[in-house]
């Protein structure tokens, strides 16, 4: 019996006969073709180009995507269709590096992107539309590397294949290889070197992997990318020198993340920042105003890094970097503006828009990540029994949905809707279960009733969620007839994700400005949330 083939999502039904089938990379090449050809609904991809970590003075190309959302009827942010305000920041659109017949379309998108009101228009436009030429020549030349099989391998022979190469081919990891030479060139054990940091920093283990991280931080530490080149390169020797620099930044690191509430690698943004924090440890102030200056700088570069679109493509790139400007930046000899990530045209803060298009943050979504971490830094106050959200506290918590899932489904609202990460807070298991699929009006009063203090004290609780509970405390729908009702559930829902979106921008804004954060600064003078 033959395979059955199918189309990659977005790309033509018609067209070749099909004379190969792709067995493996069906994602990883449907990903490609639609962000080529700008067919995600909710993300457009655009490149932008930054400092060459490699190469001093030279620029290199970096993929960002950015999240697209309607409104009534009409696609925003509304800049990303205008050539004009799409280069006057920076970007041209990926879907112009496709390798099709497209050079007019160039051509226009750079008259666009460079008005007749420009001084040297004609030159400015020869130089972009060579400039994506060129870029488009390095797509078009790529190679991509396969295993091809003759035409008639029979198909169980085809499965054994794809099975071995995705289960029996295993490799040394960079850590296997840098043990081996370690211990030949300088004599030195590093898994007893590991042992004795996991034993001095037992929490780093439970944000990232130990192995993994040494070598991301020795890597910086070394001013070398934290990817594999990077780990190549590393002088064997300076590690070891270097060994106990390397255990206090980790710690030092640790001890950062847990004061602004961070606490595993489960509900992590992103891990780039990590090594960054941990490998600018040995430049940090003594003097405890400067020292105070510093922890503002960082703050808003964590916090900055969880919320915009920073660590989304090319971390390791991204980490030196940010790593670089931020040590230079602590030494005194650049500005925060000069850190990539204080970048306003390229990394700009979340709108309340893009806050409330943000998906569910179980998920490894750095945006959706991010809101949930402010929430951790407000406290995150258990609904039912008032435990804060401590590291040892947190392992016992469950993503609960505050319009649950089953009211919504009957307004006949889809899960891309309903998983939202504005609709999302941790609360125990056990509160997880008392709350069930009841409506937000029904589980709010018999938690306030529950309350001795009652439903001020509720009020809260939930602002430690940085939850508004006005626009919670919605439901009693018996009375609806099934139209009256959806609807009022779908205007409910939606008006406590927009009122939760504004509160959750105020605390963004906060953040990545380095400022600490508490409920109070976000709900003062909204008595009625």
């Amino acid at each position: 019996m033959p395979f059955v083939s199918r189309s990659l999502k977005g790309a033509p039904e018609q067209g070749e006969r099909v004379t190969e089938l792709l067995l493996d990379g069906q994602q990883r090449l449907t990903a490609l073709w639609r962000s080529l050809h700008d067919d995600y609904p909710d993300r457009t991809y655009l490149v932008g180009f930054e400092d060459d970590p490699h190469s001093p003075g030279e620029r290199q190309p970096v993929v960002v995507g950015q999240s697209r959302w309607r409104r009534n009827g009409r696609k925003y942010p509304v800049w990303v269709d205008s050539p004009k305000e799409t280069w006057s920041r920076g970007y041209v659109h990926l879907r112009l590096l496709r390798p099709d017949d497209i050079l007019p379309e160039i051509r226009g998108w750079t008259r666009q992107a460079i008005d007749d009101g420009v001084e040297d228009k004609e030159i400015r436009r020869d130089e972009l539309f060579d400039m994506l030429v060129d870029l488009r020549d390095r797509v078009k030349a790529y190679n991509l590397p396969y295993l091809s099989l003759p035409v008639k391998t029979p198909k169980d022979v085809s499965l054994n294949v794809f099975i071995k190469m995705n289960t029996s081919y295993v490799r040394l990891s960079a850590f296997d290889i840098i043990v081996a030479q370690l211990e030949e060139a300088a004599g030195e054990s590093l898994h007893d070197m590991l042992a004795g940091l996991n034993s001095r920093v037992p929490e780093a283990e439970g944000y990232k992997s130990p192995e993994d991280l040494i070598l991301d931080v020795a890597a910086l530490m070394q001013d070398r990318v934290p990817n594999q080149t990077g780990y190549q390169g590393l002088n064997l020797e300076k590690l070891v020198n270097e060994w106990q620099d390397l255990v206090h930044g980790v710690k030092w690191m640790v001890d950062f993340l847990t004061q602004e509430s961070v606490y595993d690698g489960q509900r992590l943004p992103t891990d780039a920042v990590l090594a960054v924090l941990s490998a600018l440890h040995g430049f940090l102030p003594d003097r405890p105003d400067e020292l105070g200056n510093a922890r503002t700088l960082l703050r808003g570069y964590v916090w900055r890094a969880f919320l915009t679109n920073r660590y989304e493509q090319a971390a390791a790139t991204s980490a030196l970097q940010d790593f670089r400007g931020l040590r230079d930046a602590l030494k005194g000899e650049k500005s925060r503006d000069d850190v990539p990530t204080f970048n306003e045209n390229m990394h700009p803060l979340p709108t309340a828009e893009e806050l409330l298009s943000a998906r569910w943050p179980k998920n490894k979504i750095i945006l959706a990540r991010g809101i949930l971490g402010l929430a951790m830094k407000c406290g995150a106050h258990d609904i039912a029994d008032d435990a804060s959200g401590t590291r040892e506290h947190i392992q016992k918590r469950e993503y609960h949905h505050l319009f649950p899932a089953a009211l919504l489904r009957s307004a006949d609202l889809a899960d891309d809707q309903i998983y939202r990460a504005l609709n999302c807070a941790l609360i125990t298991w056990r509160t997880n279960r008392t709350l069930s699929d009841k409506e937000p009006l029904k589980y709010l009063r018999e938690r306030a009733e529950a309350n001795t203090l009652g439903e001020e004290d509720l009020r809260r609780r939930l602002r430690t969620h940085i939850v508004p509970y006005a626009a919670l405390c919605v439901g009693d729908y018996k009375a609806m007839d099934d139209e009256q009702r959806k609807e009022r559930i779908k205007m409910d829902y939606e008006g406590f994700l927009h009122t939760r979106a504004e509160l959750v921008k105020k605390a963004v804004d906060i953040v990545c400005s380095g400022r600490a954060l508490s409920p109070g600064d976000l709900f003062a003078g909204q008595i009625r949330l």
